[in-house]
């Protein structure tokens, strides 16, 4: 169940960048935070959650097959949040940026004959259709809203409403 030394490597390359996205979005996170935007925060942090998730995915696939995982190095561009709409705007830059290393990661296994990782890869190539889709929507409704303060401010409550933790049992 060895791994191709191409795909593998770009496994892990795949593997360092999903823990750079969920620390891009921390970052955006405690941006928005700053800005007073406590609803996108809890979105932008949700999301690092879920890079992470990512993450380990695709490290439990490696090393189900016999491999190892190794980590590069990460280093976090300085990213220039004025508003809102900056860090939706460098998130779905992001995104893009990842589904670019995912398609290339298809063509990788495809290229090897990797047929072992095909569910793993078809399932992010879906995933990525939805993150950008979802960013892109929400980028689409702060430009409607523009400088609007309430409309703002909804959106803020509804993006941190959506990703409120569930509440635990009564005590």
């Amino acid at each position: 169940m060895n791994i191709n030394e191409k795909l593998l490597d770009t496994l892990n390359k795949q593997v360092t960048a999903e823990h750079e996205a969920a620390l891009i979005y921390q970052q955006l996170s405690y941006e928005l935070s700053a800005l007073s935007f406590d609803g996108m925060s809890t979105w932008m942090s949700a999301q690092a959650d879920e890079e992470r998730v990512h993450a380990e995915k695709i490290a439990d696939h490696i090393l189900a097959r016999g491999e190892h995982v190794k980590l590069a190095s990460i280093e976090i561009p300085d990213l220039q949040v004025g508003s809102a709409l900056d860090a939706f705007t460098i998130a779905l830059e992001h995104e893009q940026k990842v589904s670019d290393m995912i398609r290339n990661l298809a063509r990788v296994a495809e290229e090897v004959q990797d047929f072992d990782s095909r569910t793993l890869i078809n399932w992010f190539l879906n995933e990525q259709i939805e993150e950008e889709d979802t960013v892109g929507g929400i980028i689409d409704q702060l430009k409607m809203v523009g400088e609007d303060g309430a409309g703002l401010l909804r959106i803020d409550a509804r993006l941190g409403a959506e990703r409120e933790p569930a509440a635990g049992p009564a005590q």
